[in-house]
C-alpha cells in the first residue's frame, strides 16, 4: 500500500471515528442530532415533560404534570396507604391553592365479588379520598365522589400486576356544574 493511499484511509477513517465519536456523545447526553446536517447542535434535550413550555400554574396541565391524579389501592381495600398520602397530600394543596376548579373523584375496582360488590367498594375508595381530601381543608361542596366498579378497566387481564392498575381513585378537575 503505497504511502498516499494509506494517508487517504486514515483521513476517512479519521473522519468516521469523529462522527461516530459525536453521535456517542449525542447518546450520552440524552440529544439527538439531525443526521443529514453537518451541524452537531442537540435538536431535543433531557428538559423534563412540559419544561420550557407555556403551562399556565393552576391549569389543568399544572395539576396532572406536577401533582398527580391517581392513586391506587391493595386488593379488596379502601384504605389509603402512605404512596397515596404523598399523592393526596399535593392533590389538596393544589385545590386549595386553586379555589375555583371542582373535581371528580372517581373510584375503580378489579376485586373478586359480585358487580355490585365492585361497585360499592369503588364507591368506598372515591369516598376515602373525598373525606382525606376534605380532611386536609379542601371544600366537600367542590367534590363530588362516584364509583364505576370494573367499567373504564386501564386492561382487562388475570395477571396480580395488571389487575392492581385497576384498583384506583383518579381526581379529575372539573369547571362545570358537579351536581350533574
Amino acid at each position: 500500500m503505497s504511502t498516499n493511499t494509506f494517508l487517504a484511509s486514515a483521513r476517512h477513517l479519521g473522519g468516521a471515528l469523529a462522527l461516530g465519536l459525536a453521535l456517542i456523545v449525542a447518546g450520552c447526553s440524552g440529544g439527538s442530532f439531525d443526521a443529514g446536517s453537518t451541524n452537531l447542535t442537540p435538536v431535543a434535550t433531557d428538559a423534563p415533560a412540559m419544561a420550557g413550555l407555556a403551562m399556565a400554574p393552576g391549569s389543568e396541565e399544572d395539576f396532572m404534570v406536577n401533582v398527580g391524579r391517581r392513586v391506587f389501592f391493595k386488593a379488596g381495600s379502601d384504605e389509603i396507604d402512605q404512596t397515596a398520602i404523598v399523592t393526596l397530600d399535593k392533590q389538596a394543596v393544589w385545590l386549595n391553592q386553586y379555589p375555583t376548579w371542582r373535581a371528580r373523584v372517581q373510584g375503580f375496582a378489579d376485586d373478586s365479588g359480585t358487580p355490585e360488590a365492585q361497585m360499592a367498594l369503588s364507591l368506598r375508595r372515591a369516598e376515602a379520598v373525598k373525606a382525606f381530601l376534605v380532611s386536609r381543608g379542601v371544600a366537600a361542596d367542590r367534590l363530588r365522589a362516584k364509583g364505576y366498579g370494573r367499567d373504564r378497566l386501564v386492561r382487562d387481564c388475570p395477571e396480580i400486576e395488571c389487575k392492581s392498575q385497576n384498583r384506583r381513585v383518579i381526581t379529575n378537575l372539573d369547571d362545570d356544574d358537579l351536581s350533574t
